[in-house]
């Protein structure tokens, strides 16, 4: 499969590179297309490429390059469904596929394929999920899709038996057909991506893909809160399982602050670093996952407690002078505060602005309950002290985090939560989030080396 074809990659990014180099080493003709200017990609991929004997077209996409003569169109994810690429090769009647479609059909035998898709969490439950069977099958495990790492970029690594976790994006379900995840993980629905495909309800339909391969010998693990979930996967084939954080169910539950798999007691939310009752859902999804493969309780229970998170997503960094701290720089929309603020029942210090672009932070209002003070910085900052000052909420202004995080500890206690989750870009002062993010980290390690 895939040999001494002609294949149009559409689309360079990580996914096109990985491609093209498995691609090319199989003696196929390999043609790379990308709307962007050779000047503004990555030199050392192109050049390598090209070495290798990978055909580039850059800058446009050219009305004649497509015909008969093609076997494959491979799309990038975020290349649009109505691309004209993708129209004119069904009119010829060419595949059009993805970069992780085409991975997979490449797999050794017997590869356990674990798919972890949803709306929200998916990232948090595939790490947490990798590190689990990490910790209990070594090297088998491998860790791929939309969390950073191509399906092809693990192939030459992956051997017969070996197992794959796999953060799988609605963009790459559009164009699978073959894919079949022995585990299918739905951590649950709600609306996204319409500007991608135009309604809610063919996302929905499109997620759901995910499952359609399955069989009554493979699993679903599903949110059994979420209705969208269940009314998407009435008819899967799957044998399916079920997780819950409201409600005592037959499958994976949080009661009061356990959390029980089938009336066993496994662990504690005290047992769990990320904080809000998404992640302890997201904790539940991984459990059920890692017992699917027979993993001990003590394994599982060990990862949760040193999980920290998804780096810059309400990410626990530490404890120091006994309040809590917690990098959140991706919150950069009012949205993603929210979630945060109801994340936590103890007092915040929460640490609000960036980027002025018109923020209504008073959508905030609702999620104030354990907010006791809030430090405003950057280029919004004045309309964060209007609106606390509104909500008589104790506020400090700054124009840098340095000097926001440090009167954060000041007026904090021990038993606090200090909370990085700005609702705001952080293009003001800094050239992308995770750069904010590190600096608040780098802030909480030199705090504590001052206190040991």
């Amino acid at each position: 499969m895939f040999e001494n074809q002609k294949i149009l990659i559409l689309g360079f990014a990580r996914s096109g590179y990985e491609a093209a180099k498995v691609l090319i080493q199989r003696g196929n003709e390999v043609v790379l297309n990308d709307s962007k200017k050779e000047e503004l990609q990555d030199a050392d991929k192109i050049r390598e490429l090209k070495e290798l004997g990978v055909q580039f077209v850059f800058g446009s996409h050219p009305d004649d390059l497509l015909d008969s003569s093609f076997d494959y169109l491979i799309k990038n994810p975020g290349v649009p469904i109505h691309h004209k690429y993708v129209l004119q090769a069904r009119e010829l009647g060419i595949e059009v596929i993805n970069e992780a479609e085409m991975a997979y059909r490449l797999f050794p035998d017997h590869v356990k394929l674990i798919g972890i898709t949803g709306t929200n969490g998916k990232t948090t439950t595939t790490s947490l999920t990798y590190e689990i069977l990490k910790k209990a099958f070594g090297n088998r495990v491998h860790l791929a899709g939309n969390i950073g790492y191509p399906l092809s970029s693990i192939l030459n690594q992956l051997k017969e038996n070996d197992i794959v976790v796999m953060e799988v994006s609605c963009q790459q379900l559009e164009n699978f057909s073959t894919f079949h995840p022995n585990i299918a993980v739905m951590t649950n629905l709600s609306p996204a991506h319409i500007d991608f495909f135009g309604s809610y309800e063919v996302y929905k339909k499109v997620k759901a893909k995910i499952f359609q391969n399955q069989t009554i010998q493979d699993v679903a693990i599903l949110n059994v809160e979420n209705g969208d979930v269940l009314d998407e996967t009435k008819k899967i084939p799957s044998t399916k399982k079920f997780f819950s954080s409201e409600n005592s169910i037959n499958g994976c539950y949080l009661d009061g602050r356990d959390i029980y798999y089938y009336g066993k007691k496994i662990l504690s939310r005290d047992d769990i670093l990320i904080a809000g009752i998404h992640n302890v859902e997201n904790v539940m999804a991984s459990l059920m996952v890692a017992k699917e493969l027979s993993v001990p309780d003590s394994v599982i229970v060990d990862v949760v407690r040193h999980f920290t998170g998804v780096e810059h997503r309400l990410e626990y960094v530490d404890t120091v002078g006994g309040r809590r701290f917690y990098n959140d720089t991706e919150a950069t929309n009012i949205k993603c505060t929210q979630i945060a603020l109801s994340s936590f029942d103890h007092p915040i210090i929460v640490i609000l602005g960036g980027l002025e672009r018109g923020q209504d932070f008073f959508e905030l209002s609702p999620y104030l309950d354990h907010v006791k003070a809030i430090i405003a910085i950057g280029e919004c900052r004045n309309r964060v002290v209007s609106f606390a000052n509104t909500m008589e909420i104790p506020v400090y202004s700054f124009e840098f985090l340095k000097d926001g995080f440090a009167k954060g500890y000041e007026v904090s206690a021990p038993g606090d939560i200090i909370l990085l989750s700005p609702a705001s870009a952080s293009w003001d002062q800094y050239k992308e989030c995770e750069i904010r993010g590190m600096e608040f980290k780098n802030y909480v390690k030199d705090l504590k080396s001052t206190q040991k």
